[in-house]
């Protein structure tokens, strides 16, 4: 027989056995029939109690355990949720101490940058005083090499009997610059009074001329060579100049000459003693008068 207790307890009726006779069974079960229909109590299992109804965690169960089962369900949540801000928020941290300075900081930094920035130009004056000193050094030595150096002073004409002594037995620290040219050649008379404007102004170098064709040189070379400039010193060529009209044009200026050959390393201010500012003009008067007598 089922006692009120057992009703509120939940006990599984299925389950329930009497030590009674059959007879009473029967008799029981009528009366337990009758107040089965009575009564609106209905048993739930423990495991429908706990389950949830959806995804969201809410039970449809009112009672006392759903409401605990709620209540713990938020509690989880709440604590899942209070996590994740602490970690975002250490997140934060941790970007901020890395891009943020604070005001002790800015002032050791822009220490530390002074102090780069006046060893920077301690080095930088420890240069320009190196290269002051070296300068001053090659100069002294080059007026030393010039002091015993033979004078020329003009454009020498070369053949094939003094083209080599002119360049082989010459002082070894002696610069020959040779003009190759031919006369019907366009740009070998403006080189030849380019030539000697420039040995006039640079004595210590020896400016010399021959024509190819009296040095045999081959046709191909007289027709594409010329005009050419070739760089000696102790006997051996240094540097050559073919056909040099591609690289100066056909109505290039003494200044353009000289110009190559100091960029070339052949020809030094030191070794100037003029500074003929109308010297362009010259060749240009040479170039007329030439072309008068031609």
């Amino acid at each position: 027989m089922v006692t009120l207790d057992d009703r509120l307890l939940g006990e599984k009726l299925q389950n329930y056995c009497s030590s009674s006779s059959d007879d009473e069974d029967e008799e029981g079960n009528d009366s337990d029939n009758g107040k089965r229909q009575k009564s609106s109590t209905k048993f739930v299992p423990e495991s429908e109690l706990n389950a949830p109804s959806s995804s969201s965690g809410s039970t449809d169960n009112t009672g006392p355990k759903g409401v605990i089962a709620d209540w713990r369900r938020f509690k989880q949540l709440e604590t899942e949720k209070r996590d994740e801000q602490e970690k975002e928020k250490k997140t934060l941290i941790k970007k901020l101490a890395m891009t943020c300075r604070s005001h002790l900081d800015d002032e050791e930094a822009k220490k530390n940058e002074q102090e780069v920035q006046e060893k920077l130009e301690e080095e930088f004056d420890a240069d320009d005083e190196f290269l002051k000193e070296y300068r001053e050094k090659l100069m002294y030595q080059m007026q030393q090499r010039l002091l015993n150096a033979p004078r020329f002073g003009k454009q020498f004409d070369l053949n094939r009997e003094s083209f080599t002594s002119a360049i082989d037995d010459e002082n070894r620290n002696v610069t020959v610059i040779l003009h190759v040219y031919e006369q019907s050649v366009t740009g070998c008379k403006l080189m030849n009074n380019c030539f000697q404007i420039l040995a006039e102004q640079y004595p210590y170098v020896k400016f010399c001329r021959i024509q190819a064709s009296e040095a045999q040189m081959s046709h191909n070379f007289i027709r594409n060579g010329c005009p050419a400039i070739l760089v000696y010193r102790a006997g051996e060529l240094l540097s050559s100049f073919v056909s040099i009209t591609n690289k100066l044009g056909d109505d290039f200026v003494v200044s353009d000459v000289e110009s190559l050959l100091q960029e070339s390393g052949y020809l030094s201010i030191a070794e100037c003693e003029k500074n003929n500012t109308v010297r362009d003009s010259q060749v240009q008067k040479l170039d007329q008068s030439d072309t008068d007598d031609d």
